[in-house]
């Protein structure tokens, strides 16, 4: 049940909103095994000046579309973890026009005793959502 939060300027259209929201949630399809209907994305738009950053950021030059994508789920193998990045970096620019040193991402692991949704089924060994294929 990975909660995904999405900081970016404002002004983008639905189109762009779905692509990178659809490129994210194939990459949690198919490294972390989530099940299809788990999509708890929040896009937050902001202002001009509401939304700092460097724009040279680890000396990599950004432009004014740099996006911050914030993941919650559940503790993964750091190996895990990087594989995920990089398949988000990949479906998110492959589906939009977002340039990849225009993307940040960070990840809030936390215990599976702290996530509730009705319906949700825990497996007890694992932590994990009984229906997840693999679990990263």
């Amino acid at each position: 049940m990975p909660m995904v939060y999405i900081q970016m300027h404002e002004g983008k259209d639905a189109a762009y909103k779905k692509a990178v929201s659809d490129g994210i949630h194939a990459a949690m399809m198919n490294v972390l095994g989530v099940p299809d209907d788990t999509w708890d994305q929040f896009f937050n738009e902001h202002k001009p000046g509401n939304m700092v950053y460097d724009p040279n950021y680890f000396g990599v030059p950004r432009s004014p579309d740099m996006m911050f994508i914030h993941f919650f789920f559940n503790t993964r193998p750091k190996e895990t973890k990087e594989r995920f990045f990089e398949a988000v970096a990949d479906e998110v620019t492959k589906r939009s026009d977002l340039r990849r040193e225009d993307l940040l991402m960070a990840i809030t692991e936390v215990p599976w005793e702290n996530w509730w949704a009705f319906g949700r089924t825990v497996d007890p060994n694992t932590g994990f959502d009984t229906r997840m294929k693999g679990q990263g």
